[in-house]
């Protein structure tokens, strides 16, 4: 039989916002949007306190100041957040040799090989959060579970300054009592969709047929039957062999500003070069993906003839490739900036630790 995996989903609660809070008192307990305030700027993230208002990664300046005038504009320092992001992940490492990140601020770990002996998954995600705090002044909240899926829905259950557990037992049951909005993969359009078709609970999706996902979902249908059934058999991998590097964002309300999209597809080049740069692999193409509101997808490329060894050169490449493309004919929910033209070496496994506290 196979050993039940133990994984931890760890998120830093509001990364960005939190460190420019830490870093300058006058902004503790204040709205806070780390950007750009100008009339054609983009909230690249925001405090606690800034979401209760409304206010989201994304946004519009504009529109998030109308929501909460009193927002706090902090213009962003991303060499600040790989620092605190390399403390963060080198807390990590003493824990486990099994580490994905997905960004700056977040990761998932699989704890199965009780490497300190702690006794419990939930134990470790504990300490590892102690530990994140005692460095760094910084929350993060913690999701476990037996599979990554699992693991990302429950990090965001007791958030911020939180973790929560799934169990073998109570994983599909559970499952079938959340919203699909919150399904890792279903974005809003693909959430408006599952409404008009009455799926609106994990329990509602688990109803449907897998040929009727398939007619209606085409190639995702697979994993969303999986998912609403709580499987998802996808490893920990931090040895893949990585020959790009990616970062994506789907948009809370879908865009159609040049500027506000410009400025989304630069803030995640700030993400692909962040890891370029920490793992010294510098590619010579550059590509930007655009999926429109209808779920048409595009992507445009370019190459240059040595690697993209600068922040600026991959900016310069971002605003030419985007250019091809905006103004926008029609509404975008997501971006994408990869780079690639390098190749990525690396390898590991694991023993047995129990979820919970016996």
């Amino acid at each position: 039989m196979t050993a039940v995996r133990k994984i931890i989903h760890v998120d830093m609660d509001a990364f960005f916002a939190s460190v420019e809070q830490r870093d300058n008192p006058q902004l503790r307990g204040r709205p806070v949007a780390v950007g750009y305030g100008e009339r054609r700027g983009v909230v690249a993230a925001a405090s606690y306190e800034a979401r209760t208002f409304g206010v989201r990664s994304a946004l519009p300046s504009v529109t998030a100041l109308r929501r909460c005038p009193d927002l706090v504009f902090v213009a962003p320092r991303f060499e600040v957040y790989r620092a605190v992001s390399a403390q963060i992940h080198s807390v990590f490492a003493r824990f486990t040799d099994l580490i994905q990140p997905l960004s700056l601020d977040e990761a998932y770990l699989d704890v199965t090989a009780d490497i300190q002996a702690i006794g419990s998954a939930w134990k470790t995600a504990k300490a590892i959060r102690q530990q994140i705090f005692a460095e760094t002044g910084l929350t993060a909240s913690a999701g476990i579970s037996y599979n990554k899926f699992l693991a990302k829905l429950a990090s965001d259950q007791n958030k911020p300054d939180g973790q929560f557990a799934v169990t073998p037992d109570m994983g599909p049951a559970w499952v079938e009592t959340l919203p699909v909005n919150r399904f890792h993969g279903v974005g809003p359009v693909t959430a408006a969709k599952m409404e008009r078709l009455g799926i609106l609970t994990g329990a509602d999706l688990r109803a449907q047929p897998l040929d009727a996902l398939r007619k209606h979902f085409g190639s995702a249908a697979e994993w969303y039957h999986a998912v609403a059934r709580g499987i998802d058999d996808r490893p920990v991998n931090p040895n893949r062999v990585r020959k790009s590097s990616g970062s994506e964002t789907t948009f809370g309300e879908d865009l159609t500003d040049a500027d506000a999209i410009t400025a989304q597809l630069l803030r995640m080049a700030d993400d692909v070069w962040t890891w370029c740069a920490d793992k010294q692999r510098f590619g010579r193409t550059a590509t930007i993906k655009i999926k429109f509101a209808d779920f048409q997808q595009i992507t445009r490329a370019r190459s240059i003839a040595t690697a993209t060894n600068s922040r600026e050169t991959l900016h310069g490449l971002v605003r030419t490739l985007a250019a091809t493309v905006l103004p926008p004919e029609k509404p975008i929910r997501l971006v994408g900036v990869t780079v690639s033209g390098f190749d990525d070496l690396r390898d590991g496994t694991p023993g047995d630790l129990p979820l919970l506290d016996a």
